[in-house]
Order: structure tokens, then sequence, then C-alpha cells
């Protein structure tokens, strides 16, 4: 009886455990789909609300350079607002979340006319239980 009760507490324990963090990867999820639609229609706005305050962009040797570059919050914002970047339809595929406490990296595909990108994101968890954006490391195909 003992062995049947530790049991049910275990398969209790796992079933919310699974639980949770499918809603945590659902919340992953939605600001993932928040972040690519604002970025698609320029909405700097709305990106400002889904990026906490030390995001950036981290580019390592694209477009021919040779070393990284690092897109600052604020200078991302600009690029958006004056449509340098963003404003392209894109197909978002979310390849892959992984949860790690208070904090989770996506592997990101989208797929537009202007260029293919995939995407590794780094997403925290605040206090209040709102996910934010605080890297994107880009590699264009």
């Amino acid at each position: 009886m003992k062995k049947l009760r530790i049991l049910t507490l275990l398969l209790t324990m796992i079933t919310f455990g699974c639980k949770a963090q499918t809603t945590e990867k659902m919340a992953v999820t939605e600001a993932v789909n928040a972040y690519s639609n604002a970025g698609d229609t320029n909405n700097a706005a709305t990106l400002d609300n889904l990026l906490d305050s030390n995001y950036r962009v981290v580019m390592n040797r694209l477009f021919g350079s040779k070393g990284v570059s690092i897109v600052s919050k604020t200078d991302y914002l600009k690029k958006i607002k004056s449509k340098e970047w963003g404003g392209d339809s894109r197909k978002l595929t979310i390849e892959n979340i992984v949860m790690n406490g208070p904090t989770a990296s996506a592997k990101v595909t989208f797929k537009g006319k202007k260029a293919t990108i995939v995407s590794i994101l780094i997403l925290i968890k605040e206090e209040t239980g709102k996910w934010k954006l605080i890297n994107d490391t880009p590699v264009f195909k």
C-alpha cells in the first residue's frame, strides 16, 4: 500500500512538472511569434515591449565580416523604425525550445522573400512571469 502511494505521488509530480514545462514552452512560443510578427510589420513599439533592456543581436562573421558585430536594443529598434531591417512576410518555424528554469533558448528559422535566417534566440522570464528576448544570434542562409 505504501509503495502504491509513493508511485502515485511520483506520477503526480511528473505529470504536473510536464504540464508546467508545456505551459512555459507555450509562453515562449507566444513570445517568439510576437517577436517575428512585430519585426515583419516594423512594429518597434511592440518590439520594445518584447525585448529586455539588455537585448542584443550578435552577428558572427555575417555578410563577409571576419569578426563579431553586436547591435544593441536601441540600435536594433532604430533599424526597425527606419525599415532598414524587418518588413518581410516570413514563415516562422520553431525547431526546438530548451527550457532551463527562468531561461529558454529557441532555434528558429525565419523564411521570407528577402532572406532565410536561422537564429538561436535566448529568452528570460521576468519576475512578473513575462518572457522577453535578450539575445538573437542569426545566421543567414
